[in-house]
């Protein structure tokens, strides 16, 4: 039997101020995922409240391996003239090229002041309006979906050629197609793994349904190593939430893991290596396999220990 799929309209409902619930929900790595993937950009956060003159705006971040700056300004009402006068200030402030509206609903007026923006400023200047919608089934937990309203016309053309066009060195090369070739091969053979975009970088970040929290999968071409991580953000509270169950993790994983609080630091790792040259191309498919194995070890006995 299929649930009816439904649509809950108060946002307010799950982030009662914009500030200081929806923005800190936002900033997390694996919501900026989700309204990354449906702009198509991978957003990396600088700031929360970056200062702008006497006013703040809620997030400020950059582009993976452009450096693009981003800011995201929140609005969990419909769109009105004082927001998009802000991020327009905003923008201007950070001299940002990347400038997303998140809101709950959009006027007409608004959406076509951001049409109007994107075809008269500058062509490197990209304004978007993402609207924000909860989903359920029946008495499910709500799920979050980003929807792009307006857009630059060419975005599309605009991204493949600045991916092209990103200056990379051979090692970033190699690392792009490394983890291009593992998720063919990961999707290929079928996996809960919830996979994203690969990019030239020696990481490649999975959500795994703990908040605060993700799966990072690394290479490590000086010492030869591939990694796979629960990489927790910002919250020593979830780090000991897992080292309490150390033993039965490890038991269940069948792996011995490095531990690493980092107590001076905000982030906490939980991580599992093994040897691998990623230069040697005839290991990639025994590569690709221990880290799709290991990934969905972690994905299923992490969310088992993280929402006990």
């Amino acid at each position: 039997m299929l649930g009816k799929l439904e649509k809950a309209d108060d946002l307010r409902t799950i982030w009662k101020h914009e500030a200081h619930d929806f923005t800190k929900w936002l900033s997390k790595n694996e919501n900026l995922t989700l309204l990354g993937d449906e702009i198509g950009i991978e957003i990396n956060l600088l700031e929360t409240e970056a200062s702008v003159g006497c006013f703040s705006v809620d997030i400020l971040a950059e582009e993976e391996n452009t450096g693009r700056k981003i800011i995201i300004e929140n609005q969990l009402e419909t769109t009105d003239h004082d927001h998009l006068g802000k991020v327009i200030t905003y923008a201007s402030g950070y001299d940002a090229e990347i400038i997303i509206w998140v809101v709950k609903d959009i006027r007409e007026e608004h959406r076509q002041a951001i049409d109007w923006l994107n075809e008269h400023t500058d062509e490197k200047l990209n304004f978007f309006i993402a609207k924000l919608e909860l989903w359920k089934i029946g008495d499910s937990p709500c799920a979050v979906k980003f929807q792009v309203i307006s857009r630059p016309n060419d975005w599309a053309k605009s991204i493949r050629q600045t991916t092209a066009t990103v200056n990379l060195t051979d090692t970033k090369v190699l690392q792009l197609e490394f983890w291009n070739e593992f998720k063919r091969f990961t999707s290929s053979k079928g996996t809960t793994l919830k996979l994203r975009k690969a990019q030239p970088q020696h990481w490649y970040d999975m959500t795994y349904g703990v908040a605060g929290s993700h799966i990072s999968l690394t290479i490590n071409t000086q010492q030869k190593l591939l990694g796979c991580e629960i990489y927790i953000s910002d919250s020593k509270e979830l780090y000991y939430t897992f080292e309490q169950y150390k033993e039965q993790i490890e038991e269940e994983l069948g792996l011995e893991l490095e531990w690493m609080e980092l107590p001076n630091k905000k982030a906490s790792r939980i991580k599992a290596a093994t040897v691998a040259d990623i230069n040697n191309r005839s290991k990639w498919e025994s590569n690709f396999e221990w880290l799709k194995v290991t990934a969905e070890k972690f994905q299923k006995i992490f969310y088992k220990y993280g929402n006990n």
